[in-house]
């Protein structure tokens, strides 16, 4: 009896968004009265960091510090259409609707700017400070919030803009079923490094380390952290998670999630991670979707791990130790026979 050492490698690609019956985005914005703006959406933030994503792209895109821009992603009873955050599509199809609603709204803002300070609204830029100015003469300016003002109580305008993002539906051709159900794909490969008890079975997971194409990370602290939490998430779904720990009897299963096993701190192996960009064309600023596939290549990494180390292969999971120990029980009987 022994411990083993494995690894295994798998590589994946993922696509971003689905559109299987049309995959759209709506996104409105506005300015207040004191030139900050405001972001309206029915799209989820499901704890990813979708507001602060957005709040950067529409921030970017009109020329104000981030600190300016308000997200409001309400629900779909008060704000514009959203197909959901689903499918790795947040960042993409909602980032595209709010680039679109954002150009909108710059363009009325230069044009109010514009007649306060007398020139054509093509001569202006903002200095991402919180100013328009002319170009060439930066002390012809004026502050966004006094354009705001003016918008609201001399020219009688509304600094807003509307955008949506439509992937049209994909219909597969009746000779081949060929198809395009999405339109950008991220990648990723990992490498898992493991040891297996072959005496009970035992699984420790020493080492995950990750290359991943992300596209353009929009904010790679964010990307970091999913990708870190992908990592914990799919090995726990590779050796741990499930709703039956007792299979095949049920008569003891877990009545609630003090009874689910996950795997804790001490549990989590060495993670590295690398993160390449390559921008979408298709991408806000080239941005793909990152956020299912953080968790998708360890799963059969691990289980390439397991094999390479003790030469079983378990194509169920959670990859359990009374499953390897099985595995490792039936190679033995079948080499006795």
């Amino acid at each position: 009896m022994a411990l083993k050492r494995g690894r295994g490698v798998a590589a994946i690609n993922y696509p971003t968004g689905m559109n299987l019956g049309g995959d759209p985005t709506h996104a409105l914005v506005h300015s207040t009265p004191t030139g900050n703006f405001m972001v309206s959406l029915s799209s989820v933030d499901l704890g990813q960091g979708m507001r602060q994503v957005v709040a950067q792209i529409c921030a970017e895109t009109i020329g104000v510090p981030v600190e300016r821009v308000i997200v409001d992603a309400a629900d779909t009873d008060t704000g514009p259409l959203c197909m959901g955050t689903f499918a790795s599509r947040g960042t993409h199809r909602i980032g595209n609707a709010v680039i679109q609603a954002a150009r909108e709204a710059r363009q009325v803002m230069l044009e109010v700017a514009a007649e306060a300070l007398e020139v054509d609204a093509g001569d202006l830029e903002t200095d991402g400070e919180g100013n328009i100015q002319v170009k060439g003469a930066p002390a012809r300016a004026i502050s966004i919030t006094d354009a705001a003002l003016a918008a609201h109580f001399r020219q009688g305008r509304a600094i807003s803009g509307r955008g949506i993002f439509l992937v049209p539906r994909s219909y597969p051709e009746a000779a081949t079923g060929a198809m395009k159900p999405a339109t950008c794909y991220a990648h990723a490969c990992t490498v898992a490094e493991v040891e297996v008890d072959d005496e009970t079975g035992e699984v420790a997971v020493l080492s995950l380390k990750n290359v991943f194409e992300v596209g353009r990370a929009v904010n790679p602290k964010l990307v970091e952290q999913q990708l870190v939490g992908g990592a914990w998430m799919g090995m726990s779904h590779a050796l741990y998670e499930t709703t039956e720990p007792y299979y095949p009897s049920r008569e003891h299963g877990p009545t609630d999630f003090n009874m689910y096993l996950m795997p804790g701190p001490g549990d989590v192996p060495r993670i590295e991670t690398v993160v390449l960009e390559r921008p979408a064309p298709d991408g806000p600023y080239g941005a793909k979707g990152t956020g299912e596939m953080c968790a998708n290549p360890h799963i059969p990494a691990i289980a390439n791990a397991i094999f390479d180390a003790v030469g079983v292969r378990i194509d169920t999971l959670p990859i359990t130790p009374e499953r390897i120990l099985r595995a490792l029980q039936e190679r033995s009987r079948r080499a006795a026979a």
